[in-house]
Formats: C-alpha cells, sequence, structure tokens
C-alpha cells in the first residue's frame, strides 16, 4: 500500500531527475536562446506537458484494465529496467526540431515541446507510473511538476545553469530509482495500482 502522496512524489522526482540533460531540457535551452522571452516559453512547456502527460497517463490508465496483475508486474518491472538503462543513454536535440515562429513564442514552444516529448523518456515513465500506481491525477500532476523544476531553470538560467549539473551523477540516481522501481515491480512489491 503506497502513502497519498507518493505517487505524486515519485513521479516529480523521477521525471525531475531523467529530466537533467534530456532532449526537452535541451529543447528549453535552445528555445530560451533563440527567443529570450522566458514567460512564454514557460507557460508554453507547461501546456505542453500537461496535455502530453495527460494522455500518457490516461494510456498507463487503460493498460491496468487491459492485463492482468502479473503480466501487468513483469511489463512495468522490465520497463523500469529499461528506462534504467535508457536514462543513461545521453540525449541530443536537432536544429530542425525548432519549427519558425510563425506560431509566435508560445505557439512554437507549445509544439516542439509536445512534439519532442512524444516517445520521450519521461513520457514512457508516466505511462509506467500510471500504471503502477494507479492514481491518474497524482502521476500526471507529479510529471508534470517534476519537468518544471528541471526546465524553469534552463529558460530562466540557460546555460549558467547547465554547465554546473553533475549531469552523469543526475542521471545514475535517476537510473538507480527506475531499477529499484523495476525490482521492486518483478518482485510484487509496492502493487498499488496492480491489483487495479
Amino acid at each position: 500500500m503506497s502513502l497519498p502522496f507518493e505517487p505524486f512524489l515519485m513521479s516529480t522526482g523521477i521525471v525531475a531527475l531523467a529530466e537533467i540533460g534530456d532532449k526537452t531540457q535541451l529543447l528549453a535551452f535552445m528555445l530560451a536562446a533563440r527567443f529570450r522571452r522566458p514567460w512564454p516559453i514557460i507557460a508554453g512547456i507547461l501546456i505542453a506537458t500537461v496535455a502530453n502527460h495527460a494522455f500518457a497517463g490516461a494510456v498507463g490508465t487503460w493498460i491496468t484494465t487491459l492485463v492482468g496483475p502479473d503480466v501487468l508486474r513483469w511489463v512495468l518491472g522490465l520497463s523500469f529496467l529499461a528506462m534504467a538503462v535508457w536514462i543513461l543513454i545521453p540525449d541530443k536535440i536537432d536544429d530542425d526540431e525548432l519549427s519558425a515562429p510563425k506560431f509566435g513564442v508560445l505557439g512554437t514552444t507549445i509544439v516542439a515541446f509536445f512534439l519532442a516529448e512524444m516517445g520521450d523518456k519521461t513520457q514512457i515513465a508516466t505511462v509506467a507510473l500510471a500504471a503502477q500506481y494507479g492514481a491518474y491525477v497524482a502521476v500526471v500532476a507529479g510529471t508534470t511538476f517534476g519537468m518544471m523544476i528541471a526546465n524553469v531553470p534552463a529558460v530562466i538560467a540557460g546555460d549558467r545553469v547547465a554547465n554546473r549539473l553533475p549531469v552523469r551523477l543526475i542521471h545514475g540516481v535517476a537510473a538507480s530509482l527506475f531499477a529499484v522501481l523495476g525490482i521492486a515491480a518483478l518482485l510484487g512489491l509496492g502493487d498499488a495500482g496492480l491489483s487495479a
């Protein structure tokens, strides 16, 4: 049985750590450097993240209705272990992922961020966390908050912050958290969402 705030706190922490050095954080740096208008960029990141993670959380919740608890436990366990490995692989971003500013700063940020987040580590993590905990609102709120924790400083402080972060260490911590979640799921520990 999980604590009431556990899905929110775990989702926030895992995504905030996983986002450091991630493609979408690199996109936040690039948008800030290109447009130099932090508030529309931050608003665009929030809007795109809420939309993307709401969809991902719904998929995670839906998956729990399709498969039994034993299959779900193995799928989640292996998914979290795969995420632990994936987080250790550095991301990069292409200049062509930034569309022309024909949509304005806010619109460009929403479109670019939403598309960059499709199939990204944090979107996949949101699916898995929603399935694990069976707490849609808490997981989506947590993963969105985690994205904002990582990306707002990227937009405001830019490269001054990026060059000082111990990215390898942060990725190692995030990978360790994913590995612990994977092992716990495989062992049947913390089955809050698995019995749904």
